[in-house]
């Protein structure tokens, strides 16, 4: 989830929209996934600016989306009124009545801390044979970039950066979801290497929206050299003759609820 709390991610929601808009229209798969019904009443877990709970909508759905971040729900309240938001936290989100399914797109490798606790709130909130539908950052997902990160935050003799994210591996968060009173009915591991077209200080950009808190220990006058460093580490990798890449792996599942 996107996190707005002292030394956790701050996010400009309008830079969010406007640079990384691909995060939202690589979810459209997964709506397709969860085919939502009209009447049926959804979570959308980390929703962001609202682009795919206003989606959700379109099906006929009554939706709820929740975000940590109190800047991505002020923008989803201004674009999609008549839609319900709320600020929320997937590792202690409660609902007034279960749902029929929680529906959650790029946002649950931020909830890493405490997997087992946000899956067990999803159970929490939906009906015995609820749907959990969710795509996530997957193990060795932005493996370039997080190496390239790491390496210079080294060289700049900084302490190693605390990465914000869990990318399990297909096994391990199938045995959370098993092990929390769901089954697994499809679970994807893909490659899917994302043209960076908004970017045009390349990682350096990637670095200062997804990993922005890591800014924050690093002095001023500092930061635009060691970001300098960080691309010139992650350009063999991720940089093509049409533009800069990013290395995501992803994880897609469906899963029930016992």
């Amino acid at each position: 989830m996107r996190y707005d709390t002292p030394g956790m991610m701050r996010w400009d929601a309008r830079a969010y929209d406007s640079s990384f808009g691909y995060v939202s229209a690589h979810g459209a798969p997964l709506v397709e996934l969860l085919d939502p019904q009209p009447g049926e009443r959804i979570v959308d877990l980390g929703c962001g600016t609202g682009v795919l709970t206003a989606e959700i909508h379109s099906r006929g759905a009554r939706v709820l989306g929740i975000d940590r971040s109190p800047a991505m729900i002020e923008k989803a309240l201004a674009l999609h009124p008549g839609l319900d938001f709320i600020v929320g936290d997937g590792r202690d989100f409660t609902v007034a009545q279960p749902h029929d399914a929680v529906f959650s797109n790029a946002a649950l490798h931020w909830m890493g801390r405490e997997p087992d606790v946000v899956i067990a709130n999803v159970r929490e909130a939906l009906t015995p044979g609820g749907r959990f539908i969710a795509e996530m950052g997957g193990a060795g997902n932005c493996a370039a970039l997080t190496a390239a990160l790491s390496t210079a935050w080294r060289e700049y003799g900084l302490h190693e950066p605390d990465l914000p994210w869990y990318f399990p591996t297909p096994s391990e968060y199938a045995t959370r979801l098993e092990k929390s009173g769901f089954t697994v009915r499809l679970l994807e591991y893909f490659d899917r290497p994302t043209p960076l077209d908004q970017c045009p200080d390349g990682a350096a950009d990637w670095v200062r929206m997804f990993a922005g808190s890591l800014l924050q220990h690093v002095p001023g006058d500092m930061v635009d050299s060691l970001l300098g460093r960080v691309n010139e580490l992650a350009a063999p990798a991720l940089r093509r003759e049409t533009g800069w890449m990013a290395d995501y792996v992803r994880l897609r599942f469906a899963a029930v609820r016992r």
